[in-house]
């Protein structure tokens, strides 16, 4: 990415002239080492990132909404009794960081608990807390055979299914009987599927739901539907075949003789239904509004649910589903659905419950800060900086950061800002999930999307702007259908296009730099099998590739940078290379293992390409490309790959641990 600030286009031409003769050599042999800094980088901690309750799961039981966390040391669950308003219990869980499976049984004397773990083996992913003795910790039950636990259900009986993924293999269906405390792998219905994220139970079955959420494209699974016959042992398909053209099945649940049943959409809206049990040919099917559909609750007659950004109302009586109106604040992101009273209880990651009394229009909000959950600091995505303020990206937030006042304001947007640029003092993220651009003005203090693009194109994952263009530019990822996009906004008029595929339809746009209104994109391929890390000239004014390159790399594109004449770019794999933009020539590869192996990410900064990795701050040399470290084991808090942004004044912004950091480094060279 560039980021270049306003007035910085003089620095990089200025620079550019020390670098025409840098034609250093193409073996792929480790870099040498630069010369040291004159002096050693001025480094001033900003304190956490991004700090508060983020969750990812809530379930009501009894008079209590029990909520997971989400991206929070350690993960945890909090209990929030509704008639006093008050935190009334937490568990610490010893492993994983963040809960999306929370179930309870149906005398709601367990809650089990699935998390997510950053990797598999030897750590249990599977938990019970009694909640006749909440002060107790909760229980490690042990791990199912996927890295990732999605969803829950227990069968009345008390055995407990789960559904995951994130391992090599297809995801499969697990058990866990009480009685022996044995969790089992009963099957792996599909083998192409790449994620389940939906389970329920009955006496007689259990009711496995799946498809592809990442990694699509090719021969990957769409939706896919199993009943599990608890007593034969046998899966058989049972997915509606207006269901079949969508990524996957997003949610399941029983009530009473009936199954609920929703898919995610990509390119069409996602489908609900209610299936007989008895006869599971027995259903009618309706397109929902919006690409989202998860989370039930049935009051009366009706079955309720959230999309995006809302709650929805699917009445099987006339196949029709409408969306709830209501007075308070918008929802955002739901991850809970439940129903007390009579009236909808919703749990959003902008950390509030609301109570919508579905007959009056009406809410009552229970803010999570108010009746006492932990604040604690996140991983982060997405960083910018610029007009005196430093943005980064949290689940559902994005704090702000205001320099030389100590203060930081939270905003709210749905979903996560993976990466963002200032543009005459305005943010403009690129936001995750399908929820394309968004602008926050400080001086307004407004906070809102402008500019919304076809949903398949979901995963934002580099943005930067060109000063000759005018033009915010967003790399992105289709995660269910592979390949990707090129984005383009002007922010003073407001034209927005977006570019399907400009690599190529398995490549996703993972990296951007610019020069002179040409912008640069950096494939990047995670499949097994294909091209990797082309890059790709393009003019985002015309809409049309101008050249292309093959930088030699075994692995996709980490970032990009241009620094003058030349174009840096970073594979996953540790691979940094350098392409003369004028002669169209490969000219310089190296291997940084030793700094950088996995997403990463580069900037421009005071005439010199900095980058950034898990683990190091380092710079490569204008001349001679060596790298040199900056600062070493700074080990950030990313939840999505590293980044690296600077400001006006030339000072750098990433995160050491959970906290953010301003680094003011003079180079020397």
């Amino acid at each position: 990415m560039n980021h270049q600030q306003p007035g910085r286009r003089t620095v990089l031409r200025a620079g550019a002239l020390a670098g025409i003769a840098a034609a250093a050599g193409l073996a792929p042999n480790p870099a040498a080492a630069a010369p040291a800094a004159s002096r050693p980088p001025r480094i001033v901690d900003l304190g956490p990132a991004v700090s508060q309750f983020s969750l990812m799961s809530a379930i009501l039981v009894g008079d209590t909404v029990h909520i997971g966390s989400r991206n929070i040391e350690p993960v945890q669950i909090i209990s929030v009794h509704l008639p006093t308003q008050k935190t009334v219990a937490r568990t610490e869980l010893p492993s994983g960081h963040s809960i999306q499976a929370l179930a309870a049984n149906d005398s709601g004397t367990y809650l089990y608990a699935g998390t997510l773990q950053k990797a598999s083996g030897g750590q249990p992913n599977l938990f019970r807390w009694d909640l006749r003795t909440p002060d107790e910790p909760a229980e490690p039950l042990g791990a199912i055979g996927d890295r990732d636990v999605r969803a829950l259900a227990v069968a009345p009986d008390g055995v407990v299914y789960a559904v995951g993924g994130g391992s090599s293999g297809a995801p499969a269906l697990w058990e866990y009987d009480p009685a022996t405390g044995e969790i089992t792998n009963v099957g792996t219905p599909d083998k192409k599927v790449t994620l389940a994220r939906a389970v329920a139970a009955t006496r007689t079955h259990a009711f496995f739901g799946a498809g592809t959420t990442f990694n699509g494209g090719g021969d990957t699974s769409r939706a896919a539907l199993y009943a599990y016959d608890r007593s034969a042992k046998t899966f058989t398909a049972i997915a509606p075949p207006q269901m079949l053209r969508d990524p996957s099945i997003r949610d399941l649940a029983v009530f009473g003789d009936r199954l609920a049943v929703s898919t995610a959409g990509s390119t069409q809206d996602a489908k609900v239904a209610l299936m007989d049990l008895k006869d599971l040919s027995s259903y009618e099917v309706a397109t929902s509004i919006g690409k989202v559909a998860k989370s039930f609750t049935m009051i009366g007659d009706t079955l309720y649910y959230a999309n995006e950004s809302g709650l929805l109302a699917y009445l099987p009586s006339t196949n029709t589903v409408s969306p709830i109106a209501y007075e308070g604040p918008e929802l955002g992101e739901i991850w809970g659905v439940d129903s007390r009273a009579g009236k909808a209880l919703v749990t959003s990651a902008f950390g509030f419950v609301a109570e919508i009394d579905l007959a009056k229009g009406s809410a009552t909000v229970t803010e999570l800060d108010d009746v006492g959950a932990p604040m604690a600091p996140q991983t982060v995505m997405g960083i910018a900086a610029g007009g005196g303020h430093v943005y980064v990206g949290g689940n559902a937030t994005i704090a702000r950061h205001t320099l030389g006042r100590d203060t930081v304001l939270k905003l709210r947007a749905p979903g996560e800002a993976k990466d963002a640029v200032v543009v005459n003092g305005v943010l403009y993220t690129g936001q995750y999930n399908s929820e394309g651009i968004w602008a926050h003005d400080p001086r307004t203090g407004r906070t809102r999307q402008v500019a919304a693009f076809p949903s398949e194109q979901n995963r934002p994952l580099d943005v930067t702007f060109d000063e000759n263009t005018g033009l915010v530019l967003v790399g992105v990822q289709s995660d269910t259908e592979g390949g990707g996009a090129l984005w383009t906004y002007h922010p003073r008029t407001g034209r927005h296009r977006s570019f399907a595929d400009p690599v190529d339809d398995v490549q996703c746009v993972r990296g951007i730099a610019t020069r002179n209104g040409i912008a640069f994109l950096g494939g990047d391929n995670t499949a097994p099998t294909g091209p990797r890390s082309t890059v790709v000239a393009f003019d985002p004014l015309a809409g049309r590739e101008l050249w292309r390159i093959d930088p030699r790399q075994t692995a996709g594109t980490a970032a990009l940078a241009v620094r003058g004449r030349h174009l840096y770019g970073l594979s996953r794999k540790g691979g940094i290379y350098v392409i003369d933009i004028p002669r169209r020539e490969l000219i310089h590869r190296a291997d940084i293992t030793s700094v950088s192996n996995g997403f990463a990410a580069l900037v421009t900064n005071r005439g010199v390409v900095y980058g950034v990795s898990d683990t190091t701050v380092f710079r490569l040399h204008p001349r001679t490309f060596a790298v040199s470290v900056v600062v070493p084991d700074i080990d950030g808090g990313w939840y999505s790959g590293a980044h690296i942004t600077n400001d006006e004044h030339g000072r750098l912004y990433t995160m050491r641990g959970r906290n953010l950091v301003q680094i003011t480094d003079h180079p020397g060279h």
